[in-house]
Parts: structure tokens; C-alpha cells; sequence
């Protein structure tokens, strides 16, 4: 076990490297350095934290207002109908970072379909505000809507006033900004809540990140079906 901590802490320490290498080029939209947290992240020495004997894979979760549980980040990308194009699974508890290679992935998925139309715009909830990832996926031509304060905090983070941030809450506020971030509440939160609540499917039954993967796809390839079968009963030819 004490290879998996040693391999979890140097994921850790690329990770940050390469976040510390673009903080340390990267501007806002109008050419300024980057304000923020000024202090650096210091690594430990040893690798810490605590591993579950069972499945190694899976990490100490938590959503809000549930206590901490094993489990994994289970994501997912869908269309305006609510039809799965992309679901894949995480360790890291936050979305924060998650919000570009879920893109790169439905893109993917869409073009082994023979479909190369990229979509118009990608909704996203707070967690996934990443500003090097939204800004690279707007130079592809797709805008990106996501707020960035979490409707958990009162006000704006510190360093968050202004610049990018700022243009998007002003975004978020014309007609069309409410109109097309309001598709969020009608599109992906209830696929999730159809899996959860009316499936009950709220757990994981295999152990080790590859199984749980071909899991979550399995579940989301169903609930594709479940849509197409109700498609034909509501259209019948």
C-alpha cells in the first residue's frame, strides 16, 4: 500500500507543478497577472492521508449536508435531451479541472459517431470554473457559461472581483444568459436524478476504479435506451 501513497503524492506534486507553471504566465482577458492566493502550496514530505484496504482506487468523499463516505466522482456530459454523450469517473472530489477533459471526451465520442458538429455552448455548474480550461474551449469557437461563485458562499472570492469573473456574472444576468444557463436545471441534473432516485442506482457494485468506470458507463448507456424506448412509445411509427 505504501506504493499507492507514494504514487498518489507524486500525481499531487505534477499536478501543482504544471498549475504553478501556468499561474506563472497566465493573464486575465485584459492582459493582467493573475491575483489570488499568494502563499505557496508546500508539499509534505511523506506521502499521508488514508487508503481503504478494500478498493485502493476510491477516495474519502463527501457532497454537502452527507457524511464522508468511500467513494468516486462519477461525471457525465448530455445533450439539450437529455441523452448521455460522455461519462467517466474520478477520484478527486472536486470538479474543479474536469470541466475541459469531459469536453475533450464528448467531442470524441461524437466524431466515433461520425458527428464532427461541436456544440454551440457548454453549461456548467460553479465547481467547474476553470479559467485556463474556458478560456482554451472558447478559442475552439464554444462558449462557455458557468458562474463563478457557488451558491454555498456569500459574496465573491477574494481575487474573483473583477476581470473575467465580473463578465461572466454580467453574462449570466442579460436574457440570454439566464435563458440558455436555466437549461441546466431541465437537462443534466434531472439524468442524475433519474439514476439516483428513480433507478436507485446510488452506489457502485464492483470495486477498483476500471470496474466502476465500465459500471457508470453501463449505467448511462441505459438510461439511453430507457429514453430512445420511451421516444418510440410517445412516437410510434
Amino acid at each position: 500500500m505504501l506504493d499507492r501513497f507514494e504514487e498518489n503524492q507524486r500525481v499531487d506534486l505534477a499536478a501543482n507543478e504544471a498549475y504553478e507553471r501556468w499561474r506563472a504566465t497566465a493573464r486575465d482577458t485584459k492582459g493582467r497577472v493573475l491575483k489570488g492566493n499568494s502563499k505557496p502550496y508546500v508539499p509534505p514530505e511523506l506521502p499521508d492521508g488514508v487508503i481503504n484496504l478494500s478498493d485502493p482506487d476510491s477516495r474519502m468523499m463527501r457532497t454537502q449536508g452527507t457524511p464522508p463516505r468511500q467513494a468516486y466522482n462519477a461525471q457525465a456530459a448530455v445533450n439539450d435531451q437529455q441523452v448521455v454523450l460522455a461519462a467517466e469517473i474520478s477520484i478527486s472530489a472536486p470538479d474543479f479541472g474536469h470541466l475541459g477533459p469531459m469536453l475533450d471526451t464528448t467531442l470524441r465520442e461524437l466524431r466515433e459517431q461520425g458527428i464532427d458538429e461541436a456544440p454551440e455552448v457548454v453549461l456548467a455548474d460553479a465547481g467547474y470554473w476553470h479559467t485556463a480550461q474556458m478560456q482554451q474551449i472558447a478559442k475552439q469557437g464554444i462558449e462557455v457559461l458557468a458562474p463563478p461563485d457557488g451558491n454555498m458562499r456569500e459574496g465573491k472570492r477574494p481575487g474573483w472581483e473583477a476581470g473575467f469573473y465580473q463578465q461572466m456574472r454580467e453574462k449570466l444576468t442579460t436574457e440570454r444568459g439566464r435563458k440558455l444557463y436555466a437549461q441546466r436545471k431541465v437537462t443534466i441534473e434531472p439524468v442524475f436524478g433519474q439514476i439516483k432516485y428513480n433507478r436507485h442506482i446510488d452506489r457502485f457494485m464492483r470495486r477498483g476504479r476500471a470496474a466502476a468506470l465500465s459500471e457508470w458507463r453501463l449505467v448511462t448507456a441505459t438510461h439511453n435506451l430507457l429514453k430512445l424506448h420511451n421516444h418510440w412509445i410517445t412516437n410510434p411509427a
